[in-house]
């Protein structure tokens, strides 16, 4: 008979009975410790969870109030409240192991005991504890899928020939479980198009958990990737569901993908190779069904060919790579993006309903737009709020044409083009990061990197 993987604790001062409960636990579950002093429970609750506890009522010899047992099994229950544990008990002692389950004991078992009957009391407690810890990690994912899953509506606008080419491919691929990367520049929708292609998919009932992989820091990647145990380290107050976990059957959106540095490359790619995943503190793999789609908005294959990106996880994740318009290659699409915004920030900030004028349309479409709809709706968003007129016209922005350059030019000012934006961006929003990120789409570990690498000062 395979045993059963649970760890059981049997707490007496006679050395026959330790004996005679570990040859018969033994027998059906993996670990049985034993332990002649009770004042070691604490350190031992504390090193090691014990699925059931076996606890004497009587420790002194010749002492029969039980109140040894009843002290150790509120220590016990007070550091966690939802252990099992079962008493042993001597026959005449039966009243006060019923005192005992008052005070939060599971059962109790007479000594000398019959075999069958120990048995079927400890795993009935075992069977109790599983159901405990299911039903707390139910209520735990519960409330963890409320503060990361945001399914919201989807407002998909645009017919312009390159996005109805974009619309194309994602209704060819959302019906299958294949493994998309999206790509294109910062601010072309590519959240939304993982939420359009989750929608579309058949596992739309399901979750949609979106990861800034990008922004997670090497300590914090483990964790909140693949979850922790109570314990795991310093800061682990409680068992927590990690996020690859939570989108179990549903869509996990890996965002600026292309940031996740080499080490941690490794143990993401162990992750989707094996489908299942390890909790920190935790030997129990998790078995996982997830649709994956990740993003970025750097040249993936050319950070492979440099050695920044590996190979065998580029190909575990793009199955199908769909790479999205920028704003300028779909100008067609910004008179109905920008009356769209118009709409949604009247009724935000209560201005009445305001409509972009077509001159002023025109005048948008002749900006580059750099931060394309991102930088549209921030626009618009300006306009709507500073705007006393029902129409929004030309004056209610402000935009920077930048010189066209040759292919050649822009290649290499792309670090002076970078810099110039954040720049740009830390003066706009009076040095809140936060705000800064945003807008130029990326997380603040990686606008911290950016900033070190051009030499400026966090204005904090």
């Amino acid at each position: 008979m395979q045993k059963i993987p649970a760890k059981i604790l049997v707490v007496d001062d006679d050395p026959d009975v330790l004996t005679a409960a570990r040859v018969v636990l033994r027998q059906r579950y993996e670990i049985v410790q034993t332990e002649e002093n009770p004042t070691r429970i604490p350190s031992l609750i504390k090193q090691s969870s014990f699925d059931v506890i076996l606890l004497d009522m009587n420790f002194s010899a010749g002492r029969l109030s039980g109140n040894e047992g009843l002290f150790w099994l509120q220590q016990i229950i007070h550091t966690n409240p939802d252990q099992q544990v079962i008493m042993i008990t001597a026959y005449g002692e039966i009243k006060l192991a019923v005192e005992a389950m008052k005070h939060g004991a599971a059962d109790f078992i007479v000594k000398p005991w019959d075999n069958e009957k120990l048995e079927a009391t400890v795993h009935a407690a075992y069977q109790h504890a599983i159901s405990k810890r299911e039903v707390k990690s139910l209520k735990k994912r519960q409330s963890d899928f409320s503060k990361l899953v945001n399914e919201g509506s989807i407002e998909v606008i645009g017919d312009s020939p390159a996005f109805r080419e974009t619309l194309s491919v994602v209704e060819k691929v959302a019906a299958t479980d294949a493994s998309i990367l999206l790509l294109g520049e910062n601010g072309t929708g590519k959240e939304l198009i993982a939420r359009l292609i989750h929608k579309s998919s058949a596992r739309a009932d399901q979750p949609f958990v979106k990861v800034d992989v990008g922004s997670l820091s090497a300590s914090l990647f483990e964790s909140e990737l693949f979850g922790h145990k109570k314990g795991a380290f310093t800061d682990a107050k409680e068992d927590r569901t990690g996020r690859i976990e939570l989108a179990n059957d549903g869509t996990l959106f890996l965002d600026e993908i292309g940031n996740v540095p080499l080490h941690l490359q490794v143990k993401l790619l162990s992750v989707l190779q094996n489908r299942e995943v390890v909790p920190l503190g935790s030997t129990i793999p998790v078995p996982i069904n997830i649709r994956l789609i990740t993003a970025t908005n750097m040249d993936i294959h050319d950070a492979v060919s440099n050695g920044k990106f590996r190979d065998d996880l580029l190909y575990r994740i793009n199955t199908v790579e769909i790479n999205l318009p920028s704003l300028r290659e779909r100008k067609e699409d910004i008179p109905s993006l920008a009356n769209y915004f118009a709409k949604l920030y009247s009724a935000k900030y209560r201005k009445g309903e305001k409509h972009v004028s077509p001159e002023t349309v025109s005048h948008l479409q002749k900006y580059s737009w750099p931060g394309n709809i991102r930088e549209l709706q921030h626009a618009i968003e300006r306009a709507v709020i500073m705007s006393d007129k029902r129409e929004l016209t030309r004056n209610d922005f402000i935009l920077t044409p930048r010189k066209a350059a040759s292919p050649k030019q822009e290649a290499l000012n792309l670090d002076d083009m970078e810099k110039n934006a954040i720049i740009a961006a830390i003066e706009k929003h009076k040095g809140n990061l936060s705000n800064v990120a945003k807008e130029l789409g990326v997380g603040r570990t990686t606008l911290y990197r950016k900033m070190s690498k051009y030499g400026l000062e966090n204005p904090s």
